[in-house]
């Protein structure tokens, strides 16, 4: 587990399509000093507003995860969001001039190889971890999201569809950053057909595709290359599930299950989680 504060080691620009906008976005990724954080940075905006990757600063959760502040906004963030918390990046300036952050392939797998191009680069100041000490829970409608004691990360996530090609899928992880890249990051989302024809009559999924999604019927899946991994559906919930979760603003060491969630489920359990701080301690990790 990585004890000190992580950056990258250098400037790393890259483009891409929204999924929704269907516009195209350019993106650098900027090193940022010791406790910053990560911000995104509108440039596209007069005075290059800045939004803190923080969940008190979530404002939409109905189709992704989107941030805003005093008027601005970044959406669909939580690939990135993941790469960079599978990665250990604990301070990061990331510059769009647009609101939307590229679909990509679709997974967290490019934004990976990008920042790992860049390079990852240890800093002078501790990390800091929520370390779980006591179970919290929410449930509601068939889903629930709950957290337990554990000496590490590890995410377990079920999903149940009534489809022949999904069906009842668990899988549970120790994440890491070698787990995560080999393991997690190149997950892509899923929908289906219905789903996304119904979304582009309303003028949304513009930039959706079978390059940047697995796209299913009612029987098959229509990408040619088929999937990555045989359970590459709950894969994607988790990769879903750590770019939610790094919203918190530290790590987290804890056991995670997760049932039936999505993005706007984890929201509420993030709230929930700050609103029982007898439950968990934040601390450095000793040498």
């Amino acid at each position: 587990m990585e004890r000190l504060q992580q950056t990258i080691a250098k400037e790393i620009s890259f483009s891409g399509i929204g999924l929704h906008s269907g516009k195209e976005v350019n993106l650098k990724l900027k090193p940022a000093r010791e406790n910053h954080g990560i911000k995104f940075v509108r440039t596209d905006l007069q005075n290059s507003p800045a939004i803190s990757a923080i969940f008190q600063r979530v404002v939409d959760t109905s189709l992704a995860t989107v941030l805003g502040n005093d008027g601005a906004i970044v959406s669909t963030i939580e690939h990135l969001m993941a790469s960079l918390a599978g990665l250990g990046i604990d301070n990061i300036i990331v510059e769009m001039d647009s609101y939307e952050v590229p679909i990509m392939d679709g997974s967290a797998a490019e934004f990976t190889s990008f920042i790992n191009k860049a390079g990852i680069e240890k800093q002078n100041e501790p990390k800091y971890f929520f370390v779980v000490k006591k179970e919290i829970k929410i449930s509601e409608d068939g889903k629930s999201v709950h957290i337990e004691p554990a000496s590490e990360l590890r995410i377990t996530c079920t999903i149940d569809f009534n489809h022949p090609l999904l069906k009842k899928q668990t899988f549970s992880i120790e994440i890491n950053k070698d787990t995560f890249e080999k393991e997690i990051s190149r997950a892509r989302t899923f929908g289906f057909i219905q789903e996304i024809d119904y979304l582009k009559r309303y003028g949304l999924a513009k930039g959706g595709s079978l390059d940047n999604a697995i796209v299913i019927d009612k029987e098959t899946i229509l990408n040619e290359g088929g999937l990555r991994y045989e359970n590459e559906f709950v894969r994607h919930k988790i990769l879903d599930c750590i770019g939610d979760f790094s919203l918190l603003g530290m790590p987290i060491i804890g056991h995670i299950n997760i049932f039936k969630s999505g993005h706007a489920f984890h929201h509420a359990f993030l709230k929930e989680f700050f609103e029982k701080k007898s439950h968990w301690e934040t601390k450095t990790m000793p040498e």
